[in-house]
Parts: C-alpha cells; sequence; structure tokens
C-alpha cells in the first residue's frame, strides 16, 4: 500500500480505534503489576507477589534469550558452502561480522531497552523494539528504544507478522526540529514565546508498512488538523521490531502472562486488603460507651497508660467483640500467591535455593523451562530474534563494517546460542552420543560404517561450537 500524509492519519486513527477494546485491559494489568505507575489512578496495591514475579520474568527472559555481554547468536555458512572450497573462506568471514555485530550490542543501550520492552510483553503480552542507526561518532552503531505499547498501533500482514507499525508521540517543537532537521515546519509553530510559558506539545506520527522488498517509511505532524510531512523513506528491514508472547486466532495483539493471572491477582489484593483490615481491627480494637456527659470519644487515645474518666455507675468504655475470625485467609492467600507464581514461571525459571541440586537436576529443570517455554521461545525466534539481527545487519552493513550477509539459508544461516537455545542442542547432542556408544558396542564391524568427521561435524553444529575449531573440508 503507499500511503499519503492525510491517509496515514486516517488508518492511524482506525487503527487506534480497533485497538480501543485491549486498553482497559492492559491498564488493569498495569495497574495491579507495576506498582506506583504516575498517574495511573489505579487500585492501591497490598500484594507485592505478582510486581516480583513479572520482574523475575522479564528478568529471566534476558538472561535466557538475550544474555547481556553473552554471545546468543552465531553466523554460519550453509551445508553447501561449508563444504564446498571456499567453506573454511566463508566461516571465518561470517564469524567476524558476528564478531563486530556482537561488539556494537556490548557498547549500546541493548540490554537497558531489552529488558524493558520484556517488561511490556510479560505484562500486556506484546513488545516493541526500535532499532535505529547511532548518530556518527557514538560508541556504538546501533541504538535502542524500548516503544511503549500506548504509543505503538499495530496491524497484521498476510505472513501473519506485526509489520504495519504507528507509533504516535507528543513532542515539543525543538525536539521535532532535532528528529526531524530537514522538514518544512509551520512558522507559527515555531513562534518564539515568552520564557514562563511553556512549550506546546504537537502529535508526530510515524508508519512503518510493508512495501515491495523492504519496508517503507513516513513521518506526519498533526498539526490544527493539517498532515504536515516530516520523513519519507524506505528500509530494507523495518527498524520496528513487534513481538507477542502469545495470541489466538483471528487477535492482532498479544497475550501475557500477567493478562492469565489477573483474576488471582486481584482476589490476592484484596484478600491482602481484608486481612490488614482485620489487622487494624484486632490492634486497635473496636470500643462502645455510654453518652453520659462526661466521655468525649473524640479526645480519647488509646496509648498505653491513658487515664479515660468515667461517670459513676457508668460502663466507661468497653471493647466490642470481633464478629468472625479471618485464620483462613492465610490459606486462601497462600494458594493465591502460588497459583500467581506459576503462571508467571517464577517457580519454573529460577533453581531453589533450599537445597543444593545434582548436575542431572539441573539439566532437568533447564529442560523443563524449554518445553514451559517452547512455544513463546518459537514465537521470539520468529517475531523478534531474527529481524532483530536482521536489522542490525543491514545497518552495519551500510556503514562497512561486515560483508552483505543473506540469512536465506543458501549463503547463511543464524543459529541461535542462548542458554534457552543450547539446552535442545545438548538433548540432540546426547542422542547422538548414545548412538555413537550403541554402535561402538556393536563391534568393529558396525564401528567401520561410521563417518567420524561427519559425526564429529554434526555435534559442532549441534552445540554451536565455533567454526574455527574444525579442519577445513578436503576436496
Amino acid at each position: 500500500m503507499s500511503l499519503t500524509p492525510e491517509t496515514l492519519l486516517a488508518r492511524h486513527q482506525a487503527a487506534q480505534d480497533r485497538r480501543r477494546p485491549w486498553e482497559s485491559v492492559w491498564q488493569e494489568c498495569y495497574d495491579h503489576v507495576l506498582a506506583g505507575t504516575p498517574g495511573s489512578g489505579g487500585p492501591a496495591l497490598y500484594d507485592a507477589t505478582a510486581p516480583d514475579a513479572a520482574e523475575q520474568l522479564a528478568a529471566s527472559l534476558l538472561a535466557e534469550l538475550t544474555p547481556p555481554w553473552s554471545r546468543w547468536f552465531g553466523l554460519a555458512p550453509s551445508r553447501a558452502l561449508a563444504e564446498g572450497p571456499d567453506g573454511a573462506a566463508a566461516a571465518a568471514a561470517l564469524e567476524h561480522a558476528a564478531e563486530t555485530l556482537q561488539g556494537h550490542l556490548d557498547r549500546s543501550n541493548f540490554a537497558l531497552e531489552m529488558h524493558q520492552a520484556f517488561l511490556d510483553l510479560v505484562v500486556a503480552g506484546t513488545g516493541v523494539l526500535l532499532v535505529e542507526e547511532a548518530p556518527p561518532g557514538a560508541a556504538s552503531a546501533l541504538r535502542f528504544t524500548a516503544v511503549p505499547l500506548r504509543e505503538a498501533v499495530l496491524e497484521e500482514g498476510a505472513g501473519g507478522r506485526l509489520d504495519t507499525v504507528y507509533r504516535s508521540v507528543m513532542l515539543e517543537p525543538a525536539a521535532i526540529r532535532a528528529r526531524f532537521p530537514g522538514a518544512a515546519l509551520p512558522a507559527a509553530m515555531l513562534a518564539e514565546r515568552a520564557p514562563e510559558q511553556a512549550p506546546p506539545r504537537h502529535r508526530v506520527v510515524e508508519a512503518v508498512w510493508p512495501e515491495g522488498h523492504g519496508s517503507a517509511y513516513l513521518a506526519v505532524l498533526d498539526w490544527e488538523g493539517q498532515a504536515v510531512p516530516l520523513a519519507t523513506g524506505r528500509f530494507l528491514d523495518s527498524p520496528f521490531i513487534a513481538f507477542r508472547w502469545m495470541k489466538l486466532p483471528g487477535e492482532v495483539y498479544g497475550r501475557g502472562p500477567v493478562m492469565k493471572a489477573l483474576p488471582d491477582i486481584r482476589t490476592a489484593n484484596k484478600v491482602v486488603e481484608l486481612v490488614l483490615k482485620n489487622a487494624s481491627i484486632a490492634a486497635t480494637g473496636i470500643w462502645q460507651a455510654e453518652d453520659d456527659g462526661v466521655l468525649n470519644p473524640a479526645t480519647v487515645r488509646l496509648v498505653p497508660g491513658a487515664i479515660i474518666p468515667k461517670a459513676p455507675g457508668s460502663s466507661g468504655l468497653t471493647p466490642l467483640a470481633a464478629p468472625g475470625n479471618f485464620d483462613v485467609s492465610q490459606l486462601v492467600l497462600d494458594d493465591l500467591r502460588a497459583r500467581i507464581r506459576s503462571a508467571l514461571l517464577a517457580d519454573r525459571l529460577t533453581l531453589p535455593r533450599q537445597t543444593p541440586m545434582t548436575a542431572t537436576e539441573v539439566l532437568e529443570r533447564s529442560a523443563e523451562s524449554a518445553r514451559m517455554l517452547g512455544a513463546t521461545y518459537g514465537r521470539m525466534q520468529a517475531e523478534l530474534l531474527t529481524p532483530l539481527i536482521g536489522r542490525c545487519l543491514a545497518i552495519l552493513r551500510r556503514r562497512g563494517e561486515v560483508p552483505p550477509v543473506m540469512l536465506d539459508g543458501r549463503e547463511a544461516r543464524l543459529t541461535y546460542q542462548s542458554p534457552l537455545a543450547r539446552v535442545q542442542g545438548r538433548a540432540d547432542a546426547a542422542n547422538t552420543l548414545l548412538f555413537l556408544q550403541a554402535v561402538a558396542a556393536l563391534g568393529p564391524t558396525a564401528a567401520a560404517q561410521l563417518d567420524l568427521a561427519a559425526a564429529t561435524r554434526h555435534l559442532a553444529r549441534t552445540l554451536a561450537a565455533p567454526a574455527g575449531l574444525l579442519n577445513p573440508v578436503e576436496e
């Protein structure tokens, strides 16, 4: 599709109207998980189980999928290229490109912004990450921004990916001029104002949508009902990367674990509120007194050593018995907290600290984590990790720091080396080693059927070993 400034604002408004039913659910999730959000006006939080579990899950996703200061991806030549005469040179060039990209990620703000995007993913089910080229002279060529979900409006393409992204932000004139230096801004907007007047903020809508073999870009200023174009362009890979935890057929936005656990989170918060009210009654009590003209309840202070006057023959101040016992609340609360932590995987992704674990138990828990996150991890690979590496390589390729790399499987392939990805690799390697042991036990005749060099290369691919550790294939 081709968008004009006017049609962009109209399509953004239509997409925002389709998103509106989700906003109340998202706000409730944020109110019950991210405590103390300024201006939210949400309910007071009394139980911190959900905020703690959501933070642990976001940190675990960062450590399991994109661990900081660690190589969680690799670039390898395709099998046909690796077994050809130029296989060693291609492997070395791809390894150098991967090291270059890792260096830029380490020097950038990737870990900070990725963690914030994972928080949106856990709470609302959808995260958006903006990958831009940093200005010349910066420590890294890459600059990342976690786009809040309230600013992003998404549309799903024919391939099932969120490839059309609208971002609406309110910016001051100075910020608009700095971000779009070549734009022709209205003169009235740039008029000087008195120093005591706060500069007004205007709505800027950016849109990226698929067009041809890349993505088209258009930024528009909404100035007093008029659509003022700010910038246009094209990208080989979209700078906006939108990804989801899970989704139902026919839905555009994702569903996160907090949304699933929201009924238990609300109930636990209410139970703790009632427990605190009951504790307050137990500590201070409820009292009654005769209206004898001597006792003034407004001046009574229930403190140690206080003397409360009473008239002769009057019952004075007497305690009123509580109507019931709330001891069962602790049983209900323990069950609710256990279900919340289970829904947010807090008891699955963290190792227990009470008792030491053997190496076999650690491997089994890792395998269980991989099974629990299997569907989510597959979606993360398709919607986050692969587009992220492709976008970063496109920026470095434009700067001439890496050679042209086509991640199409025919020239190069992307391998994942994160802790979660290595769990499956270790299982495949264990099966291969078990097969080799079984063949060796059959005797020399069976062992003669094995190609040990091919088995070594298969294990190297399965365990994501560096290509430089293997000898080149001789023709």
